[in-house]
């Protein structure tokens, strides 16, 4: 055995002579180049030293453990250690890890729910997904997972966690949170399930206004954002304006981001990434033509839209074509590129940073919206006793045939401020442009539709 370490100190060392040997073997003119750019950078080389506490480090490892394990996985293990010492986006995917990245980019994959990173050693939920056991267990943005099931996951890696997350439909797990305003944590049981994300839902709203949410971005998001659009003109081909939902969006893959941007803009850039590799500086165009005949736009984004939502709403926001409300995105401006190290292993590597149009980043920071609005329920202040003039005995008919509205049919508990206060705050402001753009004679139609 330590004739192993030895050799393989040896050959770190030989590595390491080689590389030196190289760096000093150097032509009088290529040593003039080097001096004078000696100023502008660095010349790397391998520290020896730290290469010596490594094998040290490995040689004990290898034959003091408690357990024997085996070359090839202690040298993954080191491997994973770097990666995960960088940021909480890069990884070390083994085959099943790969496949499960796959899987997540076509929008079925199975589990809770739930997208998460890392935070101080625990399991940070950056939201929950659409129409899954944790959304229906009411897993929240920001809820940081302590434990699962009796095991804290304060000292595992965020793949060890999320494969413990994993298991079999109808399978139960108990997570522990903790969520900010709560005095104590507490538990929630969820069911296992097989998640298919549907990335793209359309509806119209009331007034001739419609609804597009986006759940994640995946391959074909691009593709079905565009024709849930053109399902609604069918549906109501006199729509006024748009509400685009990216709230609780984890993002996804960037060219969809892009080409959901592209639906919206008349040309011009969407977004640049900037990197240390030439081939990580890329700039995104829009194409001609905005599906919309820039129909008005309000786009919801809340602190669990990150990454890809937070490129769509950033555009958006500084081409002045969307107006944003809700409040402070997440925060991630960084590109991953998946890198394969051999034909079953990669490497997900922090490789750029990605700006806004105008050169914005909101790495760490988010971006704001124009209007911020918390989601909130909204209770009515009413008198003791609510009479209308419908509640009246032998009160007047209404000579335009209107519906009459008395007290019995009034819905303030049950409405859409009480349902989601931020959409229907977006929807105000929809109407509110859309009187500004009437003629004063369609203004009072419209009124007058409303009324009757």
């Amino acid at each position: 055995m330590k004739f192993i370490a030895l050799r393989l100190h040896l050959l770190i060392c030989s590595t390491l002579l080689f590389t030196l040997a190289f760096s000093v073997n150097l032509s009088a003119e290529e040593l003039v180049a080097s001096e004078t750019k000696a100023e502008e950078e660095t010349i790397s080389v391998l520290p020896l030293e730290d290469l010596r506490i490594f094998t040290k480090a490995y040689d004990h490892i290898r034959h003091a453990y408690i357990e024997d394990i085996d070359d090839r996985t202690l040298l993954e293990y080191a491997i994973r250690g770097m990666l995960e010492q960088l940021d909480p986006h890069s990884a070390f995917l083994d085959a099943s890890s790969f496949d499960d990245l796959q899987v997540h980019t076509t929008g079925e994959f199975g589990g809770l729910g739930i997208e998460v990173g890392m935070e101080n050693g625990f399991i940070k939920v950056i939201s929950p997904i659409d129409e899954t056991p944790a959304a229906r267990a009411g897993v929240e943005a920001g809820d940081l997972i302590i434990k699962l099931d009796d095991a804290t996951v304060k000292g595992m890696t965020l793949d060890e966690a999320v494969e413990k997350m994993r298991g079999n439909k109808d399978t139960d797990i108990v997570l522990t949170i903790v969520r900010e305003g709560t005095d104590q944590p507490f538990d929630l049981t969820l069911t296992r399930d097989i998640i298919k994300v549907r990335s793209v839902r359309s509806e119209i709203l009331e007034n001739d206004f419609g609804y597009l949410r986006i759940a994640q971005f995946q391959v074909n998001t691009a593709r079905d954002l565009e024709a849930a659009y053109k399902k609604l003109l069918k549906e109501n081909s006199d729509l006024r304006g748009l509400v685009l939902d990216l709230r609780n969006n984890p993002g996804g893959v960037l060219q969809a981001s892009v080409g959901v941007t592209d639906l919206f803009l008349d040309g011009g850039l969407v977004v640049y990434t900037e990197g240390r590799l030439s081939e990580a500086n890329t700039k995104y165009q829009a194409t001609p033509g905005d599906m919309t005949n820039a129909m008005p736009l309000v786009v919801l984004i809340n602190d669990g839209s990150a990454s890809a939502s937070e490129i769509v709403a950033g555009a958006l926001q500084d081409h002045r074509r969307a107006l944003l409300l809700g409040t402070r995105s997440f925060g991630k401006g960084s590109v991953q590129t998946v890198i394969p190290i051999t034909d079953d292993r990669a490497v997900k590597l922090t490789t750029a940073l990605y700006y806004t149009p105008n050169g914005r980043s909101i790495q760490a920071q988010g971006i704001e919206p124009d209007i911020n609005v918390e989601r909130v329920r909204v209770t009515a202040v009413r008198p003791r006793i609510s009479v209308k003039e419908a509640d009246l005995s032998g009160h007047l008919k209404n000579k335009k045939g209107g519906e009459e509205v008395n007290s019995k049919d009034d819905k303030a508990e049950t409405g859409l401020h009480n349902r989601d206060s931020q959409l229907y705050e977006a929807l105000n402001i929809l109407k509110s442009l859309d009187l500004f753009r009437q003629s004063p004679v369609e203004a009072d139609a419209t009124n007058d539709s409303a009324q009757g």
